[in-house]
């Protein structure tokens, strides 16, 4: 009789973990920040109320700024993108993306592959983020440099605890496909 009513017990509980199970991506969806339309970010997806049945992130195997995006909320940061033109930067081939996270500043040069990225840090001191020999760019602080798959950052904080973080996240590794 213990046995059957164990049994039971097993059943009603494996259900119940099947009916969470079920709602549980609804549930992370709605709650997450995930890409918008074609071309909007994970911010904005998210400060316009986007569907949680957008398209999500492209799952490419390398970094878009929705799964820069993505990763930092994840991380625990608070972001905002700039609004703006960004700066040119000596050294890099791209524009980034720049971004505030409480009262530090973190620009975000997404390279279309590993290569063109690898062929521009040949170039870069990444100790100072600038050509060898160039005037330090950077308007305050020190910066982090980091580099991932086809993603390179510079993140400009006095607080080496977050600069840890912001690594820590970016380099844990591009969105798998």
């Amino acid at each position: 009789m213990l046995i059957c009513t164990a049994a039971t017990g097993c059943t009603r509980a494996a259900s119940d973990d099947t009916a969470k199970a079920s709602s549980t991506p609804a549930t992370v969806a709605a709650g997450s920040v995930a890409a918008g339309p074609a071309g909007t970010s994970a911010i904005a997806a998210a400060k316009s109320g986007a569907s949680p049945a957008a398209p999500a992130c492209p799952r490419t195997g390398q970094w878009a700024l929705c799964s820069v995006e993505r990763r930092l909320v994840q991380s625990g940061f608070v972001i905002r993108r700039v609004e703006g033109a960004p700066p040119r930067r000596a050294g890099f081939s791209v524009l980034p993306a720049v971004y505030t996270l409480g009262r530090s500043r973190l620009e975000v040069f997404i390279y279309p592959s590993e290569a063109t990225l690898a062929a521009d840090v040949a170039k870069i001191d990444t100790v100072s983020a600038a050509p060898p020999g160039a005037k330090n760019p950077w308007p305050f602080f020190s910066p982090t440099f980091v580099r991932s798959a086809n993603l390179a950052a510079v993140f400009l904080t006095d607080n080496p605890t977050q600069a840890e973080r912001l690594t820590l996240a970016l380099t844990a590794g591009a969105p798998q496909p």
